[in-house]
């Protein structure tokens, strides 16, 4: 999910702490936006937020407060902490925070986890929090000492004094007793040591030896197993449920109706989906009964076509160029296809409410879950799992809702499972979207004019926490097109909202995901009117754009742009900043006999700010090809009855190993604040692919997934 601007910041009011206990050091420190008190010292912990723990063994232990779904925070938090500490990275280790307002994200206010905002929110905090730590390390063993602190210095988690050497654990409890400075200097980015460099993930062993636990693993004394018939579309109601085969399944135990659907409760998960298959329910469909894509098509359309809420207006979009290149874009809905079911265990007690779920935000939960049970804030405690992908799906609440009513009817301890069937078929989708595109050429070829209507339903109206401005433009329904690089000196770029009826979320780069691809080949549609290059018309449109020529020049260099490829190979070209961070790809693609595309090869040049750990950035942005690829080629979420017609990965496939393109990944380096890095390389490889075919065919896909039918060799 993203939250790359202040308009779409979270809102909370909740109040919580946290203590450390023993004979520890324990460092914290208010955050901005949390209005907290100053730093306390005593002899055992800091409160409220203890992002760090020294113990006498010598162990280093940092609280990470955001999710790991695969992204490294689990490490980068860590590498933060320990660089302006000068920790022994072997004495390094990392424990996933409880929920706390202690553990917010800066960049939202709320604890929270997505818009690859976790390394660029917590830069600054955490580094604070580690230098701050260090001083306190350094003032104790300089008090031992009877030394000037200024006379000490750490390394590799010792403070050392000419000869003389303490080691943190040494002073741990010495150093709890320091009073915490209320400013601290940190280090300029050269004299990084951690920082920057390729340090092994903390989570690899967990992961590999089974010690590291997912929602799914999770299991309880009496626990009960849910699965769900869950409505079809949202307003969808239940009209009628025959639960009498259902009940007869040995096993199960009960079913329950709630306002999502209709759930069976047994002793396991299969019992409960054979009582979930065996279930006969009616649904009242209301309106949404005839819905299917080819009304969604014509829904959104209409929207682009009379869009009149105004996001970008230079200029005189009212003239007359010498030459006009107009064309239209449309993207599906799609799923998030999380390789972990969604799922939360529940436990409602007399004395509050216990969950165990691989969630994105355990702060908005707390909220809700305190008001789906009535009780306090205080008395929820939600215990983060490992997630087995996130994307922004497991952001949202509906699943640890569902857990909770559950537990809360039935009395026992429940673990809601949902089937990948059921989370493709009424689940939350990356919105269908329509573009429609104006582009005007002067004499010279030169681009002076660039009009764009979008049409597509509103993520912010159905998040349920932000508002659409009074400007009437959702950001996300145009970041990736109001936000493009090109100096184009008239333009008009506006916004038509459409509701076709299934839920929008956030999806991995969210608005960048579709309006990258919009944007980016209606880019080389006017390079190819205008009869340039599309990598030099790019870059003549980038004079007041550095970051981005910069990117997209290493790509092209990197790649070989211009040089000869073998026979039947062709390349495309994109560029896009999304999250703080700039990329460029360059795709190599040929065309099989069949009419479908091979991707060879894609180069990316990734200018994220300054870096935390290269390999961990190489592998997000690889893993985000495979993401945005597996969308170009194959992802649709498609309608008919108002029903989704898909259900798995037979009909909704991903990429196969087979397919996986050479990824070469260029990391620019930068002084630049850091940019996330968890979403950015998804964007650019659709419109990537889409204008290498273009060039290796001279048929301009303008949908996605892409219809390679009418690319078939005779």
């Amino acid at each position: 999910m993203s939250t790359t601007n202040d308009s779409h910041a979270f809102e909370t009011s909740r109040r919580g702490f946290m203590a450390g206990s023993g004979a520890a050091l324990v460092v914290g420190f208010t955050l901005p936006s949390m209005g907290g008190r100053a730093l306390a010292a005593t002899d055992t912990a800091f409160t409220p937020n203890a992002w760090l723990r020294i113990t006498p063994d010598n162990r280093v232990t940092v609280v990470c407060g955001s999710s790991e779904m695969g992204q490294g925070v689990l490490t980068a938090i860590p590498q933060l902490m320990a660089e302006e500490l000068d920790a022994d990275w072997a004495t390094v280790g990392v424990e996933q925070a409880p929920v706390s307002q202690a553990f917010n994200n800066p960049a939202f206010g709320m604890q929270a986890t997505g818009g690859s905002t976790t390394v660029r929110g917590h830069w600054d905090v955490m580094r604070n929090a580690g230098a701050t730590a260090r001083a306190m390390l350094v003032a104790a063993a300089a008090e031992q000492w009877k030394v000037p602190a200024g006379e000490c210095r750490t390394e590799a988690g010792h403070v050392m004094h000419g000869s003389k050497k303490l080691s943190y654990g040494q002073l741990a409890e010495a150093a709890s007793k320091q009073k915490a400075p209320e400013k601290v200097a940190l280090k300029d980015p050269k004299d990084f040591k951690i920082l920057g460099q390729r340090k092994a993930r903390l989570d690899t062993a967990g992961k590999t030896n089974g010690s590291a636990k997912f929602g799914i693993d999770v299991n309880l004394p009496g626990m009960l197993v849910a699965v769900m018939a869950r409505a079809p579309l949202p307003g969808v109601k239940v009209a009628k449920v025959d639960d009498t085969a259902a009940k007869a399944v040995k096993g199960v135990k009960q079913v329950i109706t709630l306002p999502t659907g209709v759930a069976v409760l047994a002793t396991g998960y299969w019992a409960a989906k054979k009582g979930r298959d065996a279930l006969k329910v009616d649904w009242d469909f209301g309106d949404k009964a005839g819905l299917d894509s080819a009304k969604v098509t014509a829904m959104l359309t209409d929207g682009a076509s009379k869009a009149d809420a105004v996001a970008l207006k230079a200029g005189d979009a009212g003239i007359t160029p010498a030459k006009l290149v107009e064309a239209t874009y449309e993207a599906p809905y799609l799923a998030h296809a999380c390789m972990e079911p969604m799922n939360c265990t529940a436990w409602v007690k007399p004395d509050g409410v216990e969950v165990w779920a691989g969630t994105q935000s355990q702060g908005p939960v707390q909220g809700i879950l305190s008001q789906v049970a009535s009780v306090d804030p205080g008395k929820v405690k939600v215990n983060t799992m490992m997630l087995g992908g996130g994307f922004g799906r497991r952001f949202a609440p509906d699943f640890v809702i569902d857990a909770t009513l559950l537990s809360k009817i039935s009395g026992a301890p429940v673990k809601l499972v949902y089937t990948r069937e059921d989370d493709m078929a009424a689940g939350f989708y990356r919105p269908a979207s329509v573009a429609k595109f104006t582009g005007g050429l002067d004499a010279q070829g030169n681009a002076v004019l660039l009009k764009a209507g979008v049409g597509s339903p509103s993520i912010m109206a159905a998040s349920g926490f932000m508002k659409i401005p009074e400007s009437g433009v959702d950001s996300f329904a145009m970041e990736g097109i109001n936000d493009h690089p090109y100096s184009v000196p008239n333009q008009l770029i506006t916004y038509g909202r459409r509701e076709p009826g299934p839920s929008v979320w956030f999806w991995r780069s969210v608005g960048h995901s579709q309006n990258s691809f919009f944007m980016e080949g209606f880019i080389d549609e006017m390079a190819h009117a205008a009869g340039k290059d599309p990598f030099e018309f790019r870059r003549a449109l980038m004079d007041q754009q550095p970051r981005y020529r910069q990117v997209l020049e290493v790509a092209a260099e990197k790649a070989g742009w211009g040089k000869p490829l073998p026979a039947g190979v062709f390349r495309g070209i994109a560029v896009v900043q999304s999250f703080g961070s700039y990329v460029a790809e360059v795709a190599e693609v040929s065309i099989n006999a069949d009419g479908t595309p091979k991707v060879h090869r894609v180069v990316a040049a990734v200018d994220c700010g300054m870096t935390v750990n290269p390999t961990i950035i190489e592998r997000q942005v690889e893993g985000a090809i495979v993401y945005g690829l597996s969308a170009a080629l194959y992802g649709r979420i498609s309608l008919k009855d108002g029903r989704v017609e898909q259900g798995n990965f037979h009909d909704y496939p991903v990429l196969r190993h087979n397919e996986m393109p050479k990824v070469e990944v260029h990391i620019v380096k930068s002084t630049e604040k850091p940019g996330g890095i968890g979403e950015p390389g998804t964007p650019p490889v659709a419109p990537a692919v889409a204008n290498a075919i273009f060039a290796a065919t001279g048929k301009r896909l303008r949908s996605l997934p892409f219809d390679t039918s009418q690319l078939k060799k005779a």
